[in-house]
């Protein structure tokens, strides 16, 4: 018995693709709907996030003040005095009047050397001083002693003349002798020649008297000189100052030369500046130079330039001047190293703290506090591009930029974006 097939296997076999794919799209509609019905949901049930809380910062109300130009150098201050004291002669020490750092004036004892030969030899010139003044003593009793017998002699020359000429009158009349005449005569003659003897010794005592104090003025410019040798042996400041170094001790010897210790004047100092010549047209006597400490950026006192070089340093292309600064209370010091600052000019602008700048690509900028109505704080920070000048200790000079009177926030930039809501804590 042959085998034929079904009359209805052709047409279930076709059916099978038709009905999978059916089913396919309606599983396919049926994921889409339940995904539309989730998101629906969660559009429905979850809450709407908050915008950000504002940040909390700092600012501060910009207000123009006066800017300096300068520069800045750095030198070591000289004593506008120092003096090396030596020792003008050798001998031992004996004393020492003073200590290191003491504060003298000139002509105070600072030490004393052992002076017993020049004590000596003062002594002696002392000595022949009074001698000398013995001599013009009995000198001027020997001229006072000619001259007096000069007087007398005068006198008895006069007396002559006249019974000369009295007696020459009755000789001549005959009521008298001639005898009378001769004797007047020898009379009148013996009385000038007592007179030119006068003369003789009166020009004797005055040559003796001459060559006493001639001596006199000798033995007291020895004992000037062995006096001012006696007082070598004492070392005394030869100016105001405070005293230095003293490496020496009682009883070291000392030769001639030998350096005792320095005196320092600290009144005021100097400070040598090489200035660049390209501030040449600026540069001048009278000019405010700002002294500080290494460590500080306050200003430790104000000086200003005393001289300016005439002419350019060659090679250096720099001008030498000096500034001049006093010294209150001491606390400047000789070969000190200090920073100092020319004051070229000052005008006004406005500065901002350092903590207030922020710097991104090489480009400085600020956030400035504006109001706005879209905050519940009514501030946002607003990112501001500026120009930056000369900084003055922790502020900048902006050159560009701000104005006086805006509000700059001055803590808590690193939180900050562009336009951001911000609170002012105050201050």
């Amino acid at each position: 018995m042959d085998s034929h097939p079904s009359p209805t296997a052709p047409s279930m076999v076709g059916a099978r693709p038709k009905l999978r794919s059916l089913w396919l799209g309606l599983l396919t509609a049926a994921l889409l709907l339940a995904g539309v019905l989730v998101w629906r949901l969660r559009q429905t049930d979850e809450p709407t996030l908050a915008p950000p809380p504002p940040t909390s910062v700092t600012a501060e109300r910009l207000q123009s003040r006066p800017v300096q130009s300068r520069s800045e150098f750095v030198g070591a201050l000289e004593a506008q005095e120092r003096v090396t004291v030596r020792s003008e002669v050798e001998g031992r020490i004996s004393q020492i009047f003073v200590e290191n750092g003491d504060q003298i004036t000139a002509g105070t004892p600072i030490l004393q050397l052992i002076p017993d030969r020049p004590e000596a030899v003062v002594s002696g010139a002392i000595a022949d001083i009074e001698l000398a003044r013995a001599t013009r003593n009995s000198a001027q009793a020997q001229l006072l002693e000619a001259e007096a017998d000069r007087d007398s002699a005068l006198a008895d020359k006069n007396l002559q003349d006249t019974e000369f000429n009295r007696t020459e009158s009755l000789v001549a009349a005959g009521a008298l002798a001639q005898q009378n005449l001769d004797q007047v005569v020898r009379n009148r003659e013996s009385a000038i020649a007592a007179l030119n003897a006068a003369e003789r010794r009166i020009q004797s005592a005055q040559a003796q008297l001459a060559e006493s104090v001639a001596g006199l003025r000798r033995a007291e410019s020895q004992a000037a000189v062995a006096t001012e040798d006696l007082s070598d042996y004492q070392i005394v400041a030869p100016i105001d100052g405070s005293v230095g170094d003293l490496p020496v001790k009682v009883g070291d010897y000392v030769s001639q030369g030998a350096e005792l210790t320095t005196l320092t004047r600290n009144q005021s100092l100097d400070l040598r500046l090489s200035i660049p010549v390209e501030h040449s047209a600026a540069l001048r006597p009278g000019l405010p130079v700002e002294l500080r400490m290494e460590a500080s950026d306050e200003p430790l006192v104000t000086g200003q330039i005393s001289f300016v070089a005439a002419r350019v340093e060659e090679g250096a292309q720099s001008i030498l001047a000096k500034a001049t600064f006093p010294n209150p209370g001491n606390l400047l010091r000789d070969e000190q190293f200090v920073r100092a600052a020319v004051i070229w000019e000052e005008q006004p602008g406005v500065m901002v703290p350092t903590t207030a700048i922020s710097r991104v690509g090489g480009q400085s900028f600020v956030f400035v506090v504006e109001p706005s109505d879209e905050t519940d704080s009514g501030y946002v920070a607003v990112q501001r591009p500026i120009q930056l000048g000369v900084i003055e200790g922790n502020r900048y000079e902006v050159t560009q930029g701000l104005s006086n009177g805006d509000n700059v926030v001055t803590s808590g930039i690193l939180r900050l974006s562009d336009s951001a809501p911000i609170t002012l804590e105050s201050q």
